[in-house]
């Protein structure tokens, strides 16, 4: 049974964030702001409306569009320090209202109250990393084969930036883009997924009151809300030269041939298929700490969520009855009781794909070790709560090289040596993340090496989920090849630019080339 906090109160969480509710007769809404028509959002928690939220037309977009690229003209000028200040700013914003973004994020999307919490902390952590980023935007110099003459590169702003972000992290992805675009020089346009408006647009409250105390353009970051029709509109603009896009692959390879049909550029993080290591060698405590939290930590709703686990069959039966023994101890329920492991996936549609994905592992000869299933009672009258499933399975299963979006996990055995597992683990077409557990330096290294993972992100003796914003991250082959956050992703946001100076009173061309006139 999952009971809900007594303490909690949607109303009061929705006010503190500046979500003002308006009469809109039988239900909440939102201040107008747009002439658009309405959409519900509703909590998976306990299937309640929250609040019906005012889709952006084509006017709308318009309007925002222009506040965007004037703002750009400004905001461009500005020292990047100086912008820093600005991102320093919302991060201090943040930090007073991470509890209440901490909860609405738990409510809105579904996730554990202290992944909430986290989330919030992924935002404030990344504002300090563009923060010190402000200040060492660098290029590079090089010598030229011409005397007299010096070449450098350098980096400019690249104009609109456009984010599309998916459910399951409802505003750190956001965060991600907009504070290195913003330290950049870039101004943001966002849509964030229509199952989660309500976390965009408190984000957008919070960062309005830094924008507003200090006198800038508001074009500097706006906010869009509606279905694929309006992430259309983004994909097909000019004005926007960079598109971030975060959601499944198929949304993923429709939003890349549409901007590349216009030269524009996209940053992409699409689906993950991602998978864990065991070899003889591995801690089986730490396998099976690692593997359960990859695969029901926000309810099997990460594209890094765990979804293979590839054991030597040495370790098979040990991991299996390990795993059969730690998901009997999971606690299902809602998400504001910090005593819960899981709490429910987004919606009915999800379920729905959740189910038909038991059913062909079936049908393609899997063996369900936890069957799974729609929970139901007291404290599950969402429908969206189900039960986190196992099924033994083969690598090469038609279901298996897809991505469901659910509290899934595949246990895949393998045989030999570990370039055996490595060819498993490569075996699928997406490429986000992947771990290895083991005690044994030499597969360790492999496993790094060249001939091991094909993913953007790498562990070993880690899961494959909970990344930092320090590392770059993102994935390579249908997970789309972008890179956000940390490390040199900001040059993603910007432009560079080659300089050549010349400080003599001649003019010597390149490689020798003589161009003599009377």
């Amino acid at each position: 049974m999952a009971t809900a906090p007594t303490s909690f109160d949607i109303q009061q969480v929705l006010f503190q964030l500046g979500i003002k509710p308006v009469n809109l007769g039988t239900s909440t809404g939102i201040e107008r702001f747009s002439t658009g028509e309405l959409f519900d959002s509703y909590s998976p928690v306990n299937g309640q409306l929250i609040a019906k939220v005012y889709a952006t037309t084509a006017a709308d977009y318009e309007q925002v569009m222009e506040a965007a690229t004037e703002a750009f003209t400004f905001f461009r000028t500005v020292p990047a320090p100086k912008r820093g200040e600005m991102v320093r700013l919302f991060g201090d914003k943040l930090r007073k209202n991470k509890e209440a973004l901490g909860k609405l994020v738990s409510y809105e999307m579904g996730k554990s109250l202290q992944e909430g919490y986290g989330e919030v902390q992924e935002m404030i952590d990344i504002c300090d990393f563009a923060v010190g980023l402000s200040r060492q935007l660098h290029g590079l110099t090089m010598h030229s084969e011409r005397p007299s003459h010096r070449m450098y590169e350098q980096y400019h702003p690249l104009g609109v930036v456009g984010i599309i972000s998916a459910f399951n992290f409802p505003v750190a992805v956001w965060a991600w883009n907009t504070a290195l675009a913003w330290i950049c020089g870039d101004v943001c346009v966002w849509k964030p997924s229509e199952k989660t408006p309500l976390c965009g647009v408190a984000c957008q409250n919070i960062i309005r009151e830094v924008i507003q105390e200090n006198d800038l353009p508001e074009g500097i970051s706006c906010l869009i809300n509606g279905d694929y029709k309006v992430g259309e509109m983004m994909s097909q603009d000019s004005r926007i030269p960079l598109l971030s896009a975060t959601g499944s692959t198929r949304m993923g390879k429709s939003v890349a041939q549409t901007v590349a049909a216009r030269l524009g550029k996209t940053l992409l993080e699409l689906g993950g298929n991602n998978a864990i290591i065991v070899t003889p060698e591995a801690d089986l405590k730490m396998t099976i700490i690692g593997a359960v939290f990859g695969a029901v930590g926000t309810a099997g709703q990460r594209c890094t969520s765990t979804r293979r686990l590839i054991v030597h069959e040495s370790m098979y039966d040990k991991v299996k009855h390990a795993l059969i023994d730690a998901y009997k101890q999971l606690r299902i329920g809602n998400p504001l009781d910090e005593n819960n492991h899981v709490g429910p996936i987004i919606d009915k549609d999800s379920v729905a794909q959740y189910l038909q994905t038991l059913d062909a592992v079936v049908a393609e000869g899997g063996k369900l070790l936890i069957p799974g299933g729609v929970l139901s009672g007291e404290g599950y009258e969402s429908g969206c709560y189900v039960q986190p499933a196992i099924a033994e399975v083969e690598n090469a299963y038609a279901i298996v090289q897809k991505e469901t979006f659910a509290p899934i996990l595949y246990l895949i055995k393998y045989n030999g040596d570990l370039p055996n597992a490595i060819a498993l683990q490569n075996g699928v077409v997406q490429g986000l993340s992947s771990a290895i557990m083991t005690n044994n330096l030499r597969e360790a290294e492999l496993f790094l090496s060249t001939l091991g993972s094909d993913c953007g992100i790498a562990n070993v003796n880690i899961g494959t989920s909970g990344a930092e914003i320090g590392g770059a991250f993102g994935g390579e082959k249908e997970t789309g090849g972008g890179r956000e956050s940390g490390s040199d992703a900001w040059k993603v946001y910007m432009r560079r630019q080659t300089n050549t100076i010349n400080y003599s009173s001649s003019l010597p061309l390149a490689q020798g080339i003589k161009f003599d006139l009377n």
